[in-house]
């Protein structure tokens, strides 16, 4: 199939998974518009400009997720878009100024923007695995985590999960205005996503990652579903491109506790020097299941959780945020 002359946008595209759903956009012969707040910063722009492709066939336009209209110029004469754009960081003062009103405003000024381009086919909604799984519902390892899950709003507040709670409201937002306006949307709801960085800052999943190596005498009692960034990125592009797509996708490829997670990291670099203790004498997080037809039947093939810990090192490593 032939991707020549199509036109997609990409929404907040200096972050983490959208920096590699515009690489691997472009690697595909589209043509992407790329919002970012500001295109003159060169750490939020000069690694996308640098992309095999950008030259020929990257725009990159300002936008504001809180300003009413600002995404319209990006989205005219798209037959996709991709709205990744979203807060993530537990680094905050206000979560309503600064996680919540950004995802729910942001989202829905995307869709407003989009509901005006008829030639857009299909909007693909960046969400998470935090949107799903906070609900109350006890995990162990019997239980299967799938696509009719939904994080509990009332939940969220009560265990001050602000980032779930920015991403269910934003989805639950987001299906009522598509639903509303006649708006064919697809959702990616991935895992904690590790993989190799292309933007030059560290962002927040690897982070939690170069705190291990940073000399941190114990690791957190947390038990995630991990994804590689490159599934999530070509699942993005596949909920497009796949002509059944419809509903929401969980990607994970693994459920790990981060003491597995550690004794991973100690087969792969026997010399680092990695935390030996959990955090809390607790008992472990309990592992659980993340149900994968759905996100297989789309195409995913995932890569191993061995092979996406090693990348990302390998890329901490070669972009200065630890050393081994």
């Amino acid at each position: 199939m032939s991707r020549e002359g199509k036109v997609v946008c990409v929404t907040g595209a200096s972050g983490y998974i959208a920096s590699w759903l515009v690489k691997l956009l472009l690697q595909r012969g589209y043509t992407v518009k790329a919002t970012v707040r500001d295109p003159n910063d060169p750490k939020k722009v000069e690694h996308l400009r640098s992309l095999d492709g950008a030259k020929e066939r990257l725009y990159l336009f300002p936008a504001n997720l809180l300003e009413e209209g600002s995404f319209d110029a990006a989205v005219e004469g798209c037959e996709g878009v991709f709205h990744t754009a979203s807060p993530l960081t537990y680094d905050f003062k206000d979560p309503q100024a600064e996680l919540l009103d950004p995802a729910v405003k942001g989202t829905l000024n995307v869709l407003n923007s989009c509901a005006k381009v008829p030639s857009i086919k299909r909007v693909i909604l960046t969400s998470s695995i935090a949107a799903v799984v906070y609900n109350g519902r006890p995990l162990s390892p019997e239980v299967v985590v799938d696509e009719s899950w939904f994080s509990d709003p009332d939940f969220c507040r009560e265990s001050k999960e602000w980032y779930a709670l920015s991403k269910v409201l934003a989805e639950d937002a987001a299906w009522k205005f598509a639903k509303d306006k006649g708006i064919d949307m697809v959702t990616i709801n991935p895992s904690v996503v590790i993989g190799p960085l292309l933007q030059p800052t560290l962002n927040t999943s690897s982070a939690a990652f170069a705190q291990l190596f940073s000399g941190s005498e114990t690791y957190p009692n947390i038990t995630f579903s991990w994804v590689h960034v490159k599934d999530v990125a070509n699942a993005h592009i596949l909920a497009l491109e796949v002509p059944s797509a419809n509903g929401r996708y969980n990607l994970a490829e693994t459920v790990s506790h981060f003491s597995d997670t550690v004794r991973i990291l100690r087969e792969l670099y026997p010399d680092a020097v990695l935390p030996e203790k959990c955090a809390d004498d607790g008992p472990l997080e309990p592992a659980f299941q993340v149900a994968q037809e759905k996100a297989r039947s789309l195409g995913v093939d995932y890569i191993p959780f061995k092979t996406s810990l090693k990348e990302t090192v390998e890329s901490l490593k070669e972009k200065g945020f630890i050393s081994l």
